[in-house]
């Protein structure tokens, strides 16, 4: 009789002689995309440039968590003020009827403890999920160069994909990215989202994921007409209506056979690595078009919501995650944002 594999503490990251050129090269590419959508759009983001809401919610760690999670964030009970912003994911602000990565982002404030960037302490816990669970590529030099051939339009990318990966592999990603956006999304408020790679969780590793669990995850696949293609119209109308509901977990390393750390394109299996239930989410009714509301949501879109503005405890582990670290700072400089991270550094990393 098989026995459930045990979450391990022997992971390892493994980082390329030319890591930093290349992190720093992708850097300098998305700054210009992003001073182009800036001149276009105004100040904003590289990437998750549409800005759908901004909300208020509150993030509570329940006491009895097994050991192995009991770790930062979730080291001991907890209720904390969290930020919540929703997001489409590309460089422009298209509209809601454009398939496209979803975001849900989630800051949790309040915390104490040192930063993952290793640069003193920090009071903030972020968690940028998508609605994907895993990314299509398993490093970010991939995910960079299609990102920058898809912005010159469908053509410009197609013609990319046949001669990277050739007419056999160019129509396997055709396909696979045809299922990833022709997936039919429900809206914010009932999607499962994921942070497709990994973060530390004390000594062991674990990938992130949201899940409704409140009434609204019974009106799954039924919004309105007009909320199909508007996704903020679609959040309000839920909480106008009732408090949101959501478990937010984590799904610890095993093995790198089967939950690799390096490669952000492999969904780890639940049959082998179970989710486990760390914290629960609350999205009270509110009213986003009030006032204060507007208040909020501005300055929700004006912060640095950074998977390295973290806990030590919860390092983002991985090459794409580290990418992500040099990518985001020199997004929040092409748009000055407040309080982002500071410049990327070295870190420890030992499993």
């Amino acid at each position: 009789m098989s026995t459930q594999p045990q979450p391990s503490t022997q992971w390892r990251e493994r980082m390329d002689a030319d890591e930093a050129q290349r992190h720093t090269l992708q850097a300098q590419q998305f700054a210009q995309l992003q001073a182009e959508r800036n001149a276009r759009f105004g100040p904003g983001r590289a990437l998750h440039r549409k800005q759908v809401l901004g909300v208020a919610a509150t993030l509570e760690v329940p006491g009895g968590l097994p050991d192995h999670a009991r770790h930062g964030l979730f080291a001991y009970p907890a209720r904390l003020d969290a930020w919540v912003r929703l997001s489409n994911g590309g460089a422009d602000k298209a509209s809601d009827r454009k398939p496209d990565v979803r975001g849900f982002a989630i800051q949790a404030r309040g915390v104490q403890g040192p930063s993952a960037l290793g640069q003193g302490a920090t009071t903030v816990q972020s968690f940028l999920l998508i609605n994907q669970p895993a990314f299509a590529f398993p490093r970010s030099d991939e995910f960079v160069d299609l990102v920058m051939q898809s912005v010159r339009g469908p053509g410009a990318l197609i013609r990319y994909l046949f001669k990277r990966y050739g007419w056999w592999g160019g129509l396997k990603k055709i396909r696979r990215f045809a299922k990833t956006f022709g997936k039919p999304f429900t809206g914010f408020a009932t999607e499962t989202f994921y942070s497709a790679a990994p973060i530390a969780c004390g000594p062991y590793a674990a990938r992130v994921r949201l899940v409704p669990t409140g009434q609204q995850a019974f009106t799954k696949g039924k919004p309105g007409k007009k909320d199909k293609v508007d996704w903020a119209a679609d959040f309000k109308r839920h909480v106008s209506q009732g408090v949101l509901r959501f478990d937010l977990q984590l799904q610890f390393f095993v093995d790198e056979a089967r939950t690799p750390i390096e490669d952000a394109s492999v969904d780890w299996p639940e049959t082998v690595a179970p989710y486990v239930t760390v914290a629960h989410l609350t999205v009270p009714m509110q009213s986003p078009d009030s006032t204060s509301g507007q208040v909020l949501s501005d300055e929700i879109e004006a912060a640095a919501i950074d998977p390295w503005a973290a806990l030590m405890a919860h390092r983002p582990l991985g090459e794409v995650m580290r990418a992500r670290k040099v990518v985001y700072y020199q997004s929040q400089l092409g748009r000055r944002a407040p309080g982002g991270t500071q410049a990327p550094q070295a870190v420890s990393r030992a499993g």
